[in-house]
């Protein structure tokens, strides 16, 4: 009966090790690409620079053509969210986190695209 007990347990602590090495275990260089509203070359200046500035952003491109922004990131340091957060704070709609109107109405005005309610 002894035996039988040890066996569990020892199953049941494997099998919680190994749940949590999976929840753990993040990229050091994930790839992500999500929206982002933005007009122009100083838009793409910008967004880029924002994204730069989490610490972890280890490669930013925003795409006028496509409204998007590619970034590579080490998940240990940043969350895609924290990006948005950077790039929001600047003035630029994301699909995650919008400007606020405050940060919007700071761009240039060529800058400020048509932003969808």
């Amino acid at each position: 009966m002894k035996n039988i007990v040890l066996v569990v347990l020892v199953t049941l602590f494997g099998l919680t090790a190994q749940a949590q090495d999976k929840e753990v275990k993040k990229s050091k260089n994930a790839k992500y690409e999500f929206a982002v509203n933005g007009n122009c070359d100083m838009c793409k200046k910008r967004i880029e620079k924002a994204a730069f500035s989490v610490k972890g952003v280890k490669s930013a491109e925003w795409h006028a053509d496509h409204q998007d922004l590619h970034i590579i990131l080490d998940e240990n340091k940043a969350s895609v969210e924290d990006v948005c957060k950077a790039v929001a704070k600047v003035g630029h709609d994301t699909e995650i986190v919008k400007a606020t109107e405050e940060d919007f109405q700071k761009l240039h005005t060529c800058c400020m695209y048509d932003r969808m309610e």
